[in-house]
């Protein structure tokens, strides 16, 4: 009789302490759930879609005359070539750098004259959406690289083209004009300093 009273006690306490502990899981996983609702959601940072128009030669002298009363740079590139996707970023911080004085354009090269000029944006998008650029001018060039290029009077990519608040060429990076004038590849900071001295002047 003792013994079977002393199974019964056993059996209860445990049955109490599985019923304490079914409780405490409980109000864990409620407060876990409160918790969540309760936290803001993650920051996601995603960069804007950057806005692509296509322009022949004519239809980007057109734009660069289209800011005059301010210092434009035009920044001529490829994804096909690793310098210029390289220095592309400081492009953009050029931009947030000085804000509404300076204009940056960005004219992509890498129409090859196969196909059509839409055939090459894709690309050219993904690139540009993945840096941030929808803060620039971003234009596609319609003609063949090498004739838009003769146009530039421009051997390659990259070549930075800087002009005065009176719509005139202040300073052409090129690698030719580097390795002439500098003894060495330009950089953004080459050009940033050429942007100083023309705001400077103003």
């Amino acid at each position: 009789m003792v013994e079977r009273r002393s199974q019964m006690v056993r059996a209860g306490r445990l049955g109490a302490a599985r019923g304490l502990w079914r409780l405490a899981a409980t109000v864990g996983t409620c407060l876990t759930a409160a918790a969540a609702l309760a936290a803001p959601p993650a920051a996601t940072a995603v960069p804007g879609k950057a806005t692509v128009r296509l322009v022949d030669h004519a239809g980007l002298e057109a734009e660069i005359a289209s800011h005059a009363g301010r210092v434009v740079v035009v920044d001529c590139w490829s994804t096909s070539c690793p310098p210029c996707v390289k220095e592309f970023p400081r492009l953009i911080a050029l931009q947030k750098l000085h804000g509404k004085k300076v204009v940056c354009i960005s004219i992509s090269l890498d129409y090859d004259g196969i196909d059509a000029p839409e055939d090459v944006l894709p690309p050219v998008q993904k690139f540009l959406d993945g840096v941030g650029a929808d803060g620039i001018v971003n234009l596609l060039a319609t003609e063949e690289a090498d004739e838009f290029s003769k146009k530039l009077d421009l051997v390659s990519v990259p070549a930075v083209y800087v002009y005065g608040a009176d719509g005139r060429l202040a300073q052409r990076f090129d690698e030719d004009d580097a390795s002439r004038r500098l003894k060495r590849p330009f950089t953004y900071d080459d050009v940033g300093e050429v942007v100083e001295g023309l705001l400077a002047g103003e």
